[in-house]
């Protein structure tokens, strides 16, 4: 396929997807002529060879603008630059995209987001090629199906590229990763393009918000919602409030926040977000275990749900019980000090207790999971006593945010080539602690060898299942709660506490 061809394909992809009219044809070609740096342009024959798509499209380009000198270098974050500005040509215009998204929306809110979601991938902003890299799997467990993803859509930076940033004057614009401004940047070697990103506007709880997906969809439909200011992350009462007027506007999908605290809380502490989308996590499956009665709440559904980490899930119709219950357990568990249960609310003015709080619809009723989390470090633990400890590092050695809180583990990208190689050290019975690839997994997989019958046809499934069950034993040491008898009788006393609070008799003194 030559230049001609893949510019003829793009514009008439474009056509195709109606981000462009017929009139729009010249102009189109013109403006990617522009970017290019090319003087001349014949329309290919409309037939191509086989089914091109938009990747090979602006592959093509890419290779032709090296190869002419255009592309500066051929990696991964310059390419992105230059495909991403191509791409940016030819999307529609944000007012467009927002008009028709609530146009759709007076229809149906799942009309819309179907669309939107579509269209975030057509627009290739979610790089359906990369994602389809991700290794993906489901292991069997006691709390459920966990699904372990090892991440390869995310893209490494190349060392020019690392070199090229540090003289990067620096810069606060875009703020952060989420703000509006992202919309259209340029983007630099150090910083993504967004040329062809569109956000949509929703009002949550009566505030200005907006909608986006993520560029790495971890999940199906996989939404980033987030504040129109850059204002930091919050868990209070009007977080619950919002997380409901969510899901009631879009009932199809769930909602949830990181903590606002480092170690237990996401990687954007800064700009208030919730994450959500249209998939069943196998939290979302878990039963309740131990009911719970709050008294003055009667109408509520509560109780503790048989999970790795520490859930209390309420469910009702009335959506103001819901979050004045959960703001009842949110306030008690912040001053909430157990040192039996090696809980402290704060060290030293530090604060340590917050909740990840998801929410969801049940047919007509709402649902609230309040997940309890304590960012405690230790000396034996300076990660976080409820982090992964470092026997687990080989797997997992990230903070445990909402997704993974869930049950979908992120997996760094390196456990490719690593557990390749442990499959290959399995069968042939190589030493694994003198290669540097297998040498932190070594323990771990002469494990394996003592628990499985280990052959060419099941090692890597073998593996697979280890794996996951690791990440069973993350969510477990990332509970504030063991499952233990002791660890549940803990937990019943943070309920008492909890029962208790805010009832006590008030007491006048004149």
């Amino acid at each position: 396929m030559n230049r001609n061809e893949a510019i003829t394909g793009l514009v008439n992809y474009a056509l195709e997807k109606k981000f462009i009219q017929t009139e729009e044809k010249n102009w189109a070609v013109n403006m990617l002529l522009d970017i290019l740096k090319v003087d001349s342009f014949e329309w290919a024959e409309t037939q191509q060879r086989g089914k091109a798509d938009l990747t090979e499209w602006l592959g093509v380009l890419l290779d032709d603008a090296y190869e002419r000198g255009i592309l500066e270098e051929n990696s991964v974050v310059y390419r992105d630059l230059l495909d991403t500005k191509l791409m940016g040509i030819l999307v529609p215009r944000p007012a467009q995209v927002m008009q028709h998204f609530e146009k759709l929306r007076a229809e149906s809110p799942q009309k819309a987001t179907d669309w939107y979601y579509q269209f975030s991938q057509d627009t290739n902003y979610i790089r359906k090629d990369r994602i389809a890299r991700d290794i993906r799997w489901k292991t069997d467990t006691k709390y459920g199906k966990l699904d372990i993803t090892i991440n390869q859509s995310k893209p490494e930076k190349d060392p020019k590229a690392i070199a090229a940033a540090r003289v990067l004057p620096s810069s606060n614009y875009p703020r952060c990763m989420l703000c509006e401004e992202n919309m259209g940047y340029a983007g630099r070697v150090n910083y993504p393009a967004r040329q062809n990103h569109r956000i949509v506007p929703v009002e949550i709880h009566g505030s200005s918000w907006y909608l986006q997906y993520s560029p790495y969809v971890y999940y199906n439909e996989h939404c980033i919602c987030f504040h129109k200011n850059h204002v930091p992350m919050k868990i209070d009462r009007d977080c619950f409030a919002k997380l409901l007027d969510f899901v009631r506007q879009f009932p199809h999908y769930f909602v949830g926040s990181n903590a606002e605290l480092p170690i237990v809380g996401g990687s954007i502490l800064a700009h208030e977000h919730f994450q959500g989308g249209r998939y069943t996590f196998a939290m979302e499956m878990a039963p309740i275990e131990t009911e719970i009665a709050f008294t003055g709440y009667e109408n509520i559904k509560a109780g503790i749900v048989k999970w790795p980490m520490s859930v209390i899930r309420l469910t009702g119709e009335d959506t103001e019980q819901l979050i004045s219950l959960a703001d009842k357990i949110l306030t008690s568990w912040r001053g909430y000090t157990d040192e039996s249960a090696m809980i402290f609310a704060e060290t030293e003015g530090e604060p340590h207790n917050t909740i990840t709080p998801i929410a969801r619809r049940r047919g007509e009723a709402y649902e609230l999971d309040l997940v309890l989390r304590n960012n405690l470090t230790t000396l034996e633990h300076p990660l976080g006593i409820y982090h992964p400890h470092e026997e687990l590092h080989h797997i997992k050695k990230e903070n445990i945010g909402l997704i993974e809180v869930m049950g979908l583990a992120i997996l760094p990208g390196r456990l490719k080539k690593e557990l390749a190689t442990v499959a290959e050290k399995l069968l042939s019975g190589e030493n694994m602690r003198e290669d540097p690839l297998t040498a932190s997994h070594a323990e771990w997989a002469e494990n394996i060898l003592l628990k499985h019958h280990i052959t060419s046809e099941n090692v890597m499934d073998i593996i697979q299942q280890e794996v996951g069950l690791v990440f069973e034993r993350v969510l477990e040491q990332a509970g504030v709660y063991s499952r233990t008898p002791e660890g549940k009788e803990g937990f019943l006393r943070f309920i008492e506490q909890v029962v208790s609070y805010g009832n006590e008799q008030e007491v006048y003194e004149f």
